[in-house]
């Protein structure tokens, strides 16, 4: 593959983070569907997997958000799941990954964290992984779909599962540039990284396009924030305010 199948999109694109999350329960069809009444790019979202190993859209293990403190997303079922929010509406449950996909990827581009963290096995890791890609399927071509993940482990399996697809690493905070160096060295098929906005420079930023490699940036909320991502010329900027962040970048 050529370096130039690996170059970003020329202008900073704006994700909605799981959607226009500040005007709909995030990662729903509702606030999906909010994001899509912007003009923006692409949308972000959290992928789990249930009890029964169906991959559904969430942040987090914990079920707190809607009122259940001592539960987790792996405690119960889907059908159980598609109960606990509100299951009398269409727009307001916890979706499958493969609904997701099948109503949004020809909207706009979308970007799927896989969510493997050290609670759950590895076993568990790797179906969640290979549901994703199998879901996401060949048709990629043009990178409409982007897989990313905070468990480089993860990444090295995809890539291994699924050479052809464009997978981007997700920094923590304490992660810097000596680390995204090695990183070229050793991990040189990732498409990309995403970094947390209250780290990147103009360094980091010139390291990866210097490589060819996509920037982007989490998550991008006020609008010095926004700006200071756009400044630097990153290439993707995913915000819980994505109308801001069209603004800001189109003004």
């Amino acid at each position: 593959m050529s370096k130039q199948d690996h170059r970003p999109p020329p202008r900073c694109q704006i994700f909605a983070h799981r959607g226009a999350n500040r005007e709909a329960m995030e990662n729903t069809r509702s606030a999906f569907d909010r994001a899509l009444h912007y003009a923006i790019d692409g949308i972000e979202t959290d992928v789990q997997l249930s009890r029964d190993e169906v991959t559904v859209l969430w942040h987090d293990r914990f079920l707190n958000r809607i009122g259940l403190q001592d539960k987790h997303i792996d405690d119960f079922d889907y059908p159980q799941l598609r109960k606990l929010v509100d299951h009398d509406s269409a727009n307001e449950n916890i979706l499958t990954l493969a609904e997701f996909l099948w109503d949004y990827r020809q909207r706009c581009r979308l970007l799927l964290e896989i969510k493997n963290r050290d609670w759950e096995a590895i076993e568990r890791h790797h179906l969640k992984t290979r549901q994703t890609l199998d879901l996401v399927g060949d048709s990629n071509a043009d990178r409409n779909i982007l897989v990313s993940s905070f468990n480089l482990d993860s990444l090295v399996y995809a890539h291994q599962y699924r050479p052809d697809m464009p997978l981007i690493y997700n920094f923590e905070n304490d992660q810097t540039i000596s680390d995204a160096r090695s990183l070229l060295d050793t991990h040189a098929f990732l498409y990309g990284l995403c970094l947390p906005i209250d780290t990147i420079d103009e360094a980091i930023v010139d390291l990866l396009h210097a490589h060819d490699k996509c920037v982007a940036v989490y998550t991008c909320n006020s609008d010095n924030e926004i700006n200071t991502a756009l400044r630097l010329g990153v290439d993707i900027l995913i915000s819980d305010f994505p109308q801001k962040a069209l603004a800001l970048r189109d003004q």
